[in-house]
């Protein structure tokens, strides 16, 4: 084992560096061979809001020479058709859909066009969701208050192969990176776990219930099996059994 995870190896492999735009973080350096489309990027954006979707596409319309919108949904359940009926350059989605994992959707729509980058427009400035996003493959992590040249600039250097954090993050993220890798902040943050997960899935592995675990953080039974599901989901596994199994193998406790 070792002791930084996914998104901590990510992180150390790939210095984090100021790009040429002011203020955005740049992990490495574009991939060779990829120099991204000739014409305008075509782009589909996700959100489960009508507003924001309406505001992007205000946003972007001055820059139709370089973006091109080709799809947008606003149903979760109909975003993965949109995608791969656009085949799209890149995906605009946000992290958290009504019913839905943006997370999720990413790595479905990269399974399915594994050329499309994703790229997570969220108001979400918390290092815990980009690291998921970047184990999950998305090459971006930008913010919604950002402006509409700064995002199609964004967009097209993430065409060419860089991976971009919004600079409201990237100071946090080296230095979370370097906290992880010398195994500080809680157990399970470096699988991608927030504490009050990792507190529920320590619970889990001591063999307490659904019920026991709400009684002893003094929160409903309904909460526990959801940051039980967000556990499942981060770690891989189907159930309790292979949650367990996951965390003792992975040594998150000891």
């Amino acid at each position: 084992m070792t002791a930084a995870g996914p998104a901590s190896a990510a992180m150390s492999r790939q210095s984090v560096r100021m790009g040429t735009v002011p203020g955005m973080a740049v992990l490495g350096a574009p991939v060779p061979g990829t120099t991204g489309p000739a014409g305008p990027l075509r782009v589909v954006i996700i959100d489960d809001h009508q507003m924001v979707l309406d505001g992007l596409r205000a946003m972007l319309g001055p820059y139709r020479d370089q973006v091109e919108i080709v799809a947008e949904s606003s149903d979760p359940a109909d975003a993965l058709q949109a995608v791969t009926g656009a085949g799209p350059d890149v995906v605009l989605l946000d992290i958290r859909l009504r019913g839905a994992s943006g997370l999720d959707l990413c790595q479905d729509i990269l399974a399915a066009l594994p050329a499309c980058k994703v790229v997570f427009l969220t108001v979400y400035d918390d290092e815990q969701y980009l690291f998921q996003a970047l184990r999950v493959g998305a090459a971006g992590f930008l913010l919604k208050r950002i402006k509409g040249g700064e995002l199609v600039d964004y967009l097209r250097r993430i065409s060419e192969g860089e991976i971009m954090i919004d600079p409201a993050l990237a100071g946090r993220v080296a230095q979370s990176a370097a906290r992880l890798a010398s195994g500080e902040f809680w157990p399970g943050a470096r699988l991608g776990l927030t504490q009050r997960e990792s507190e529920v899935l320590a619970l889990l592995v001591a063999g307490l219930s659904n019920r026991a675990i709400a009684a002893r953080l003094v929160v409903s039974e309904e909460t526990v099996k959801s940051h039980a599901r967000a556990i499942y989901r981060k770690l891989g596994a189907s159930d309790r059994a292979g949650a367990i199994a996951v965390a003792l193998r992975e040594g998150v406790f000891h």
